[in-house]
């Protein structure tokens, strides 16, 4: 599924939260496609299963993922997706690049671009 680098100073369940948030993000993991047991993927990458369920429990709090008893954890579908606290985090940290992007003399026609084709991509995937 994906690898960990050792070298990244991040701690290991904030690599994984990442790695799974830009396969959900780029479509690679479709909405209510089960995600790998917290098991199977420790053993994959031969870590701690305490830290996988870590990441797990803050993408399921970010609303990235949701847990079905006895059955496992999906890919939440995008309708579903509604975290506000999260959104107004990501808007926080938007504003902060957003601001150096001007800073930088970044014109505001590109920044606009910028935003367009990002959801472009993101709806041609969701028709492919």
């Amino acid at each position: 599924m994906f690898q960990l680098d050792i070298g990244d100073r991040r701690p290991l369940y904030e690599q994984i939260k990442e790695k799974m948030k830009i396969l959900i993000i780029n479509g690679v993991m479709k909405a209510n496609e089960q995600i790998p047991s917290v098991r199977e993927l420790a053993q994959s990458l031969t870590i701690n299963p305490n830290t996988i369920q870590k990441a797990y429990k803050d993408l399921e709090v970010e609303g990235f993922i949701y847990s079905v008893r006895a059955k496992g954890s999906f890919v939440t579908p995008l309708q579903q997706v509604n975290n506000q606290v999260r959104r107004d985090e990501l808007f926080k940290d938007f504003d902060r690049v957003t601001a150096e992007l001007r800073y930088i003399n970044t014109p505001k026609e590109e920044l606009i671009s910028h935003i367009q084709r990002i959801y472009e991509e993101r709806e041609a995937r969701e028709y492919d």
